[in-house]
C-alpha cells in the first residue's frame, strides 16, 4: 500500500462508517477509566454469553495451562478474563488519543531499576512483552520515556490504519511492518533503540519451535534469541497488568535475561516461554487466552481445540 499523508484522501462515502468509529473511539478516550472499566466488564461479560465458540477456545486454555484449580476456580478465571479483555478494548482509544500528562497519570512502572540499569550502563535492549490485555497501554507508556522500536501490521482499512499509526508513533514509536527485512531490526536495536518485542503468538510450522509452555507443546517463534545475540542485547520481561476499578495500569520489569543465544533452538525458546510463563502467573486473568495459542499442534497431535463430547 502506497503511503497516504493526509486525512483529506479519505472523504469519500465509503471512508464513513470508519469515521464515525473514530469518532466513537475519540469519545471513549475522554470518559475516566473507572467508568471504562465498569462499562468495559460489562461488555466482556456480554461476549462470553453470546460466543460460545470462544469461551470454549478460553476455557481449554485456562483448564490445561493450570490443571491444579478447581472448576470453580477455573470459572471465576474465565470470567474475570472477559472482564479484563473487555476493558482493554474500551481503554485502547485512551491510548491512543489521550495526553502524554493523562497516560504518565494512568500507568506507573515497577521493577523499573532492570530497564533504567540496562540502558544506564549502555546496553543494547529487547523487553519480552507477552499479550497481556493491556499490551497497548504499556508500550505507549514506554515510548514517552525514550524513542523505541515495535512491530506492527497494518489494517486493511487505510484510514485506520493511518490514525493508528500516527497515535502509535506520536512520543516517538519507530514501527516497522512484520514484512520488512529481518535487517531493518537489527541495525535499529544496533543503534541503540529498544524494542518492544511480542514473541508468544502461535507461530505456524514454518520457522517455528514446539517449545513448552506450561507444559504444553506451543509453535514459538524461534526469532528472540537469535536477535539479541545478533544485536548484543540483554532481554527483559515486560508486561503490563490492569490495576483494579480502573485505577489505571502497571508496567512490570522482570531481571535481564543474559545470553538468551545457545545455538540450541528449542532451548532457548523454552526458556523464553518460562519467562513469560513467570508473567502470567503474577496476573493468569489477563493474559490473552481468546488466542489459540496451541492451535498448531506436532505432527499426530489431535487437534487441541477440538469440541469434547
Amino acid at each position: 500500500m502506497a503511503e497516504v499523508r493526509h486525512y483529506r484522501d479519505f472523504l469519500a462515502p465509503r471512508y464513513w462508517p470508519t469515521w464515525l468509529g473514530l469518532g466513537f473511539m475519540r469519545a471513549l478516550s475522554i470518559l475516566p477509566l473507572p467508568v471504562l472499566a465498569g462499562i468495559g466488564s460489562a461488555i466482556g461479560m456480554l461476549f462470553y454469553a453470546l460466543h460460545a465458540g470462544r469461551r470454549r477456545v478460553v476455557r481449554r486454555n485456562i483448564t490445561r495451562c493450570f490443571p491444579g484449580l478447581t472448576p470453580v476456580e477455573h470459572a471465576r478465571l474465565i470470567r474475570a478474563h472477559y472482564r479484563a479483555a473487555g476493558q482493554a478494548t474500551l481503554d485502547e482509544p485512551v491510548a491512543w488519543f489521550s495526553s502524554a500528562a493523562r497516560l504518565r497519570r494512568l500507568v506507573r512502572f515497577r521493577g523499573r531499576e532492570h530497564y533504567d540499569g540496562a540502558l544506564a550502563a549502555g546496553r543494547n535492549i529487547i523487553l519480552l512483552a507477552p499479550h497481556f490485555v493491556g499490551l497497548g497501554m504499556g508500550g505507549f507508556r514506554l515510548s514517552m520515556e525514550r524513542p523505541m522500536v515495535s512491530v506492527y501490521r497494518n489494517p486493511k482499512n487505510e484510514l485506520l490504519a493511518l490514525v493508528m499509526l500516527r497515535a502509535r508513533s506520536r512520543f516517538g514509536g519507530h514501527l516497522v511492518e512484520h514484512n520488512k527485512p529481518f535487517t531493518t531490526l537489527v541495525r535499529l536495536v544496533r543503534n541503540g533503540l529498544p524494542l518492544y518485542y511480542l514473541p508468544d503468538q502461535d507461530a505456524g510450522r514454518r520457522n517455528s519451535v514446539f517449545a513448552p509452555f506450561f507444559g504444553i507443546p506451543a509453535a514459538t517463534f524461534a526469532v528472540l534469541p537469535r536477535l539479541a545475540d545478533m544485536t548484543n542485547a540483554v532481554v527483559i520481561a515486560c508486561w503490563t497488568r490492569q490495576l483494579p476499578h480502573g485505577r489505571g495500569y502497571e508496567v512490570s520489569f522482570r531481571p535481564p535475561i543474559e545470553n538468551v543465544f545457545s545455538g540450541d533452538a528449542l532451548a532457548d525458546t523454552t526458556r523464553m516461554n518460562r519467562e513469560i510463563e513467570e508473567c502470567v502467573k503474577e496476573a493468569p486473568a489477563q493474559y490473552f487466552w481468546l488466542h489459540k495459542r496451541f492451535k498448531t499442534q506436532p505432527e499426530g497431535r489431535p487437534d487441541f481445540y477440538r469440541r469434547e463430547v
